[in-house]
């Protein structure tokens, strides 16, 4: 695909900027600023992967890999700034899921050891468990803030912070892992996977992009999963002060 070609393709922007204006939807400006992000990010980091895929250095692979951690954390932490210590345990939970992947694929010589494997599939289940952070975070405290008052009434009667916080947390966690649970059950039903068509669009045998293909799904399965645990036991224990008594301040939704 030409510069010209792409510059045709910005017909797909226009026509939601005309609906907009038409309709007083109001979603110009945002509109135009996410495809002018959208444009320099992506092009950007073209150029950035085509380097590092060149010199195949592997500083280079850990620093596009920590970059992305970064990235995901400040966006994520966003919906959970009023736990203690949100940063620190975002950091981990993406982490421990990049090391966790990292590991089985290259140790099981699932996937070769070169920044044309490595760093896309990082910035999949780095950007999956972003995604599966926010949705997290946002169910939790709003199911903390809307049962505060059954929560308390468990402490009062002698039960343990994690059984006061128990149904609200699993329930945070089952609402968060249903969107990559349900999307998977349609897999190739309702829609062709991103990478799958990319593969397909580029000439691979589509048996080969499917079974590629399979290989994300299960990452990210994986990732889900590992994500809402990992973050929901993280973060519970700081929601309470060293009396088992609930913190307040800290249930308050941003």
């Amino acid at each position: 695909m030409s510069y010209l070609t792409l510059s045709i393709a910005l017909l797909f922007v226009i026509i939601p900027l005309i609906l907009s204006k038409t309709l007083n939807l109001g979603l110009e400006k945002d509109t135009a600023i996410a495809v002018v992000r959208s444009i320099i990010q992506l092009l950007a980091v073209g150029y950035v992967l085509q380097f590092v895929f060149d010199t195949e250095n592997i500083i280079y692979i850990l620093l596009m890999i920590l970059l992305m951690i970064g990235a995901a954390t400040q966006n994520a932490r966003k919906k959970g700034v009023s736990i203690p210590g949100i940063t620190w345990k975002l950091i981990v939970t993406f982490v421990f899921i990049e090391v966790l992947t990292q590991s089985i694929l290259l140790g099981l010589n699932i996937t070769p050891p070169t920044p044309q494997y490595v760093i896309p599939i990082s910035g999949m289940v780095i950007g999956n468990s972003m995604v599966l952070s926010i949705l997290f975070l946002n169910r939790f405290t709003s199911e903390i803030e809307t049962h505060q008052d059954e929560t308390e009434l468990i402490l009062s009667l002698g039960g343990t912070p994690k059984q006061a916080i128990h149904t609200q947390l699993i329930t945070s966690i089952q609402a968060s892992t249903i969107p990559t649970i349900e999307s998977q059950k349609t897999i190739g039903l309702v829609q062709l996977p991103g990478m799958m068509s990319g593969q397909i669009i580029a000439g691979a045998d589509p048996v080969q992009a499917v079974l590629f293909q399979l290989l994300i799904l299960f990452l990210l399965l994986t990732t889900a999963v590992i994500t809402s645990i990992m973050l929901g036991y993280l973060s519970y224990p700081t929601l309470f002060n060293q009396r088992m008594q609930l913190l307040k301040e800290n249930i308050q939704k941003e």
